[in-house]
């Protein structure tokens, strides 16, 4: 059984769909530090004029696990996100399709108090849609113990995975030879980056997935697994 262990993301790329999608057991690191300005708060649309930051406002506090970070909803963050994807969708060809589920998110946010929970709804809900089958899993819901890599390999085995797959960006502090001493293969997922037909001209990559599923609809999922082909590398 292969494992993915992520930090929960707000609106991921569609590369941390196609992670989601190349394992069966999908397991939301959400017990660790919350770190600010980075994906666990903000992702892009497309506008006509650019790629646009949608941030959700935080109340922050030093040392703060991500999911103990509080949304601040003084700020009336939902309805500027909403405004901003169905401006910039409205005249996708899926926009109709998808909008009532996102729709319902930003117009009923007040029940999201946590960034956490926030982020794993969406991710779960995405996924549904997407079709992808894959379990969750809350890090914070088991009671594998340890740091960095011990921690990954103690989650693994609590789980029941025998492989796991990281994204590149780890090789520079995960530890391989420990995965090797647990006997469990490590593989290094790299996701090539697909085209497909956007709105408001040239091509822009890495953007959230929203803006794959308005364009293309039901067959995001096969764009996502087209880029799979061959992503993994074993360590």
């Amino acid at each position: 059984m292969k494992a993915v262990i992520l930090q929960p993301a707000y609106l991921p790329w569609i590369g941390y769909f196609g992670e989601i999608d190349s394992a069966d057991v999908f397991i939301f690191y959400d017990d660790v530090q919350f770190v600010r300005q980075s994906w666990q708060t903000r992702n892009k649309i497309k506008t006509r004029h650019g790629p646009l930051w949608l941030t959700v406002p935080v109340l922050r506090r030093f040392g703060q696990l991500i999911n103990q970070v509080r949304i601040n909803n003084s700020i009336r963050w939902y309805r500027k996100h909403w405004k901003s994807i169905s401006h910039n969708y409205e005249k996708a060809t899926y926009f109709k399709y998808y909008s009532t589920l996102l729709q319902e998110v930003y117009t009923e946010t007040n029940k999201w108090e946590r960034l956490s929970d926030l982020n794993v709804s969406l991710i779960i809900q995405i996924s549904d849609v997407l079709k992808i089958n894959t379990k969750f899993i809350l890090a914070s819901d088991l009671s594998s113990k340890g740091q960095k890599t011990e921690r990954l390999v103690s989650i693994l085995d609590e789980v029941g995975a025998h492989e796991y797959i990281s994204g590149p960006a780890a090789k520079s502090y995960v530890d391989v030879d420990a995965f090797k001493k647990a006997g469990v293969p490590l593989y290094w997922y790299n996701f090539g980056h697909p085209t497909y037909p956007q709105l408001f001209g040239e091509f822009v990559p890495y953007l959230s997935v929203v803006d794959l599923l308005m364009n293309v609809g039901n067959s995001s999922l096969d764009i996502i697994r087209g880029s799979n082909e061959d992503s993994l590398r074993r360590a």
